[in-house]
């Protein structure tokens, strides 16, 4: 039993370099297929996410389920990204190739139509991330941003508005006590 759950069925090379090629094609389909991958997932992007591991589940461990096998793939997986982000991070051209450039969605308060046709993203799910910040309308947005992460960025037209809405209200509350003061010494004072 511990004779089937160890020992590699497949040679120590061949299972270091089978993650790695994975891996690597895994993050060039990524790229090629766009931002809209690494943005918000919706139920279709969940299935194929889901799907996408167990395809290369295989790819990856070949026919070796021991533990062993196991192990090496995820070591090889661990070191490759590791190794990858260091490497990026230390070429910073290389890694804006690599990244792509962001896509700007809304810009002074329009929106970009060509941009979300672009990047595949519905008037619903855009409307979706600003709601997100607090914004009901495009004319409260400055700048709306899908990065090459799949991560939104945006910036209100003016970021002190919600501040300067909540500091009215409390003044008009700080009034309304007053004047409830106001009233009740009147009323105690005829009382």
């Amino acid at each position: 039993m511990i004779e089937s759950m160890f020992h590699l069925h497949l040679p120590l090379l061949e299972k270091i370099l089978r993650p790695i090629l994975v891996y690597l094609c895994l993050v060039g389909f990524l790229r090629l297929f766009g931002k809209r991958e690494l943005a918000q997932l919706n139920p279709f992007d969940l299935v194929v996410l889901l799907c996408l591991s167990n395809t290369v589940q295989n790819a990856i461990i070949g026919d070796d389920n021991t533990i062993t096998g196991g192990i090496v793939g995820v070591f090889s997986l661990l070191t490759i990204n590791w190794l990858l982000s260091r490497a990026l991070f230390r070429m910073p051209k290389l890694n804006r190739t690599l990244e792509g450039k962001e896509t700007v969605l809304i810009r002074h308060g329009k929106v970009d139509w060509e941009a979300l046709k672009r990047e595949a993203l519905t008037e619903l799910e855009l409307k979706t991330v600003l709601h997100r910040q607090g914004l009901r309308d495009y004319s409260q947005v400055e700048r709306c941003v899908l990065e090459p992460s799949g991560n939104f960025y945006v910036e209100q037209i003016d970021p002190l508005l919600e501040g300067r809405q909540r500091s009215e209200i409390l003044n008009q509350i700080d009034a309304l006590t007053q004047e409830v003061r106001d009233l009740k010494q009147l009323l105690a004072a005829r009382g």
